[in-house]
């Protein structure tokens, strides 16, 4: 698929950083699967300009396995960004073509998914009580030790 070139937004340092985003850029549009998962991973830990490329790749004129992986950079995304990404999810659940309606409502669903499971270890944790109780006597244990070497063969020991 041939891109257009894109505009530097101004926050890039060098060249090597434009390099490196126009290198990931094409990376997003390739024919495996794999590394277009692993460059919206990439690019998730890349502030705005990844925001940037990845909203590109999910609302413009893709197909929809490139859409699917630019969801799951912004699914993948943390720190500041996080609200945007979350925010560019919710604005394309409401977009009128209906492959990034789907793609983004997946991508949302998954999220609530996982928060969810968050909140229920959180309560399992703080469910846990310790229970007290006794141990048996002394002898008592050194007597099943004994039980349960019974069981076993001279050449296990």
């Amino acid at each position: 698929m041939a891109l257009g070139k894109r505009k530097p937004s101004g926050r890039e340092k060098d060249e090597a950083s434009v390099e490196l985003l126009e290198k990931l850029r094409q990376r997003l549009y390739s024919s495996d699967p794999s590394i277009r998962r692993q460059t919206a991973f990439r690019l998730s830990w890349m502030q705005e300009d990844g925001l940037e490329i990845l909203g590109e790749a999910l609302v413009g004129n893709s197909p929809k396995r490139i859409k699917y992986a630019a969801a799951y950079g912004l699914r993948s995304m943390g720190g500041r960004m996080k609200k945007m990404a979350l925010s560019l999810l919710e604005q394309g659940s409401k977009h009128r073509d209906r492959d990034i309606r789907e793609v983004c409502s997946g991508a949302l669903s998954l999220l609530s998914q996982r928060t969810r499971e968050k909140s229920r270890s959180k309560q399992k944790q703080k469910q846990k009580k310790f229970e007290i109780r006794e141990l048996p006597s002394r002898t008592k244990r050194i007597s099943r030790t004994r039980k349960r070497g019974q069981g076993r063969t001279a050449s296990t020991r």
